[in-house]
């Protein structure tokens, strides 16, 4: 077995921009009559999709919310998110991304993303941050019905990256996923994939538990020694909850 893809999750491991996704949220809830998250909703909406987060966030409320109104509120979050972004004018890219990418680039391993973010904005940061020519491969949270914790984009991943490479032959086991919340590492344990946490949102201690391998930033991450235990008999990752 050989390690031959490398999966990044977007928000809280590319760009540190929770803080300003719960505020736009807040804001569109308060503008719909509706009470802001309370603490324990926004530690539940990390790593899921905005779709997944408002859905359960209105059902909270009492709110009925058929596909067309889930839609305005994506679209309206995504135009203030452009707006936010277009204030800030350096941004809040995690030290180690860029590099990490050129050491994944060099071994000539492919790359890829996964996100529970609507396209809009991962490609908006993406250009911005002269990212974009290095993943071909973007799951957006508005290729899936499904949200982390569920594995769907990632197994979405797999299949766009075989179609793009043939000669690939990518199996999920081959494949590294780079998480910070428990929903997106057991969406990646789920499908099969080994999984590095970043405690860019959670602290070490927390995703040691639960992941192949753990750093405190991406700077850390040794993909040469990770790349030895691919090389070798890989036993079958298992499921573990945060």
């Amino acid at each position: 077995m050989s390690l031959k893809a490398v999966l990044f999750d977007f928000n809280g491991v590319i760009i540190n921009d929770e803080p300003i996704h719960l505020q736009l949220i807040d804001e569109i809830l308060v503008e719909e009559n509706l009470q802001p998250q309370k603490v324990s909703e926004r530690q539940a909406s990390l790593g899921r999709s905005d779709r997944a987060c408002f859905q359960q966030l209105l059902a909270n409320r009492g709110r009925v919310a058929n596909e067309n109104y889930l839609t305005q509120l994506l679209y309206r979050k995504a135009q203030a998110y452009t707006v936010e972004l277009e204030k800030i004018k350096k941004l809040p890219l995690y030290p180690g991304v860029e590099d990490l990418i050129f050491q994944v680039r060099s071994r000539n391993l492919k790359l890829g993303l996964v996100s529970g973010a609507i396209r809009k904005e991962i490609e908006l940061v993406l250009n911005r941050a002269k990212l974009a020519e290095h993943f071909k491969i973007i799951v957006a949270g508005d290729d899936i019905t499904t949200s982390k914790p569920e594995p769907d984009g990632y197994l979405l991943a797999v299949k766009r990256l075989n179609k793009e490479y043939p000669e690939l032959n990518l199996q999920p086991q081959e494949c590294l996923a780079i998480e910070d919340t428990p929903a997106g590492i057991e969406a990646a344990k789920r499908s099969l994939m080994q999984v590095v946490g970043v405690a860019n949102t959670y602290p070490f201690h927390m995703l040691q538990r639960c992941c192949n391998w753990t750093v405190d930033y991406l700077s850390d991450l040794e993909l040469e020694r990770v790349q030895k235990v691919y090389s070798q008999k890989q036993p079958q990752p298992s499921v573990t909850e945060c």
